[in-house]
């Protein structure tokens, strides 16, 4: 992680959980980190506990479901940090739905943010490397085990799950194109099974409480994935680490 000390990383959904934890590893291992959110009072109140840390972070209220703000945010990253080294794509959400009764707009809502915000926050990060001849940058997405695999009807995860394996197939789509490009930046797709956050809570499922699935399934924690980020990070510039998938012990899906 040496070489990244005093670079430049974006991280998206950084107001809590997976997305929190990884900018406050990013940060703690050097380097400048800007994390994005609507709350963005939440990326200030952890930026507040990390000023003896080696590096820093910058709280940016960013919807990265709105174009215009995806845009705006990195103009910011240019004009007051010179641009971007490493893009964490950790936005996600879902909400309670199925395939057969819907709502449509619930279906939008998960690939507005699970798929299309994390496509254009990526060309955008794309963009500000090969603009300045960076061809070591790391592209990141923090996917799903629900990205490989379809778990029972029951969970009511169909939509959700379907946005994940795209990103899953964007992953692989993204490591051909830079190929093509003779480019050296890099794309890893993470992909825990459960993580214990404010996922199911925020996404307003009827069909599962928080507590009873925390409490009677093995689940992973926020660090668990941001240990993996930083291992993607820190291999060796001629490694691709395209896939890491992380199962709690006992998992069953």
């Amino acid at each position: 992680m040496e070489r990244w000390v005093g670079r430049v990383a974006v991280v998206t959904g950084a107001s809590g959980g997976i997305g929190a934890c990884i900018a406050q590893e990013l940060v703690k291992k050097g380097l400048k980190v800007v994390g994005l959110a609507r709350r963005v009072e939440k990326i200030q109140e952890l930026s507040a506990t990390l000023k003896t840390a080696p590096g820093k972070l910058y709280a940016v209220k960013c919807d990265v479901t709105k174009e215009a703000d995806v845009k705006e945010t990195f103009r910011w990253v240019k004009s007051n940090l010179g641009g971007v080294d490493i893009l964490v794509n950790n936005a996600g959400g879902d909400s309670s739905n199925n395939l057969i009764d819907g709502p449509a707009e619930s279906w939008k809502s998960i690939f507005d943010i699970n798929v299309l915000a994390l496509s254009i926050c990526t060309k955008e990060a794309i963009q500000s490397m090969r603009d300045r001849n960076v061809d070591d940058g790391h592209i990141v997405h923090i996917n799903s085990t629900l990205g490989h695999v379809v778990p029972p009807a029951e969970f009511g995860f169909s939509m959700y799950t379907a946005s994940k394996y795209a990103v899953t197939a964007l992953t692989e789509g993204l490591r051909k194109e830079l190929v093509n490009l003779k480019s050296n930046i890099r794309v890893t797709s993470i992909s825990p099974g459960m993580v214990k956050t404010d996922f199911l809570t925020s996404s307003g499922t009827k069909l599962v409480t928080a507590e009873a699935t925390y409490s009677s399934n093995p689940h992973l924690l926020p660090k668990d994935v941001a240990d993996a980020v930083l291992f993607a990070l820190g291999s060796r510039p001629h490694v691709q680490i395209h896939e890491v998938t992380i199962h709690p012990v006992g998992e069953k899906i």
